[in-house]
């Protein structure tokens, strides 16, 4: 019979943050905290810059036309987190586009969507970063 362990709160004993995952084979080893995603959302920017989903997020700009910027409510540590995007359309599952994101501070990341046929426009979008919070 399998174990069941119910926490609230996990802590590492060298240090509060530092907990060491084993991999299934347990030839390599991974910080539980390194592998986390610390900031994601889903969001309608073709009609209305709908939140659909968000972790971490505390708001998302319009700068123009294929052009947002969104805001973590809990900073990174650095501008050089990972974050990596995609575009598509909730109403048709076959168009996809393209799309890049940067941390511009570590509170802000700023993308840029395109349409299927590569011209800049509004679409729907979603991210997901990792990195170190402040």
């Amino acid at each position: 019979m399998a174990s069941i362990l119910k926490v609230d709160e996990l802590q590492g004993i060298t240090a509060a943050g530092d907990i060491t995952v084993t991999s299934e084979g347990g030839a390599a080893t991974q910080s539980l905290q390194q592998g986390l995603a610390k900031h994601w959302g889903w969001f309608d920017t073709n009609t209305s810059n709908t939140v659909r989903n968000s972790f971490n997020n505390a708001s998302i700009t319009d700068n123009s036309t294929g052009n947002y910027t969104v805001a973590a409510t809990n900073a990174f540590a650095n501008i050089y987190s990972c974050v990596g995007c995609c575009t598509g359309s909730a109403s048709d599952p076959n168009v996809s586009g393209q799309s890049g994101a940067i941390y511009s501070s570590t509170t802000a990341a700023t993308f840029a969507t395109q349409d299927y046929n590569g011209s800049t426009g509004d679409a729907d979008f979603s991210f997901l970063s990792t990195g170190d919070l402040a």
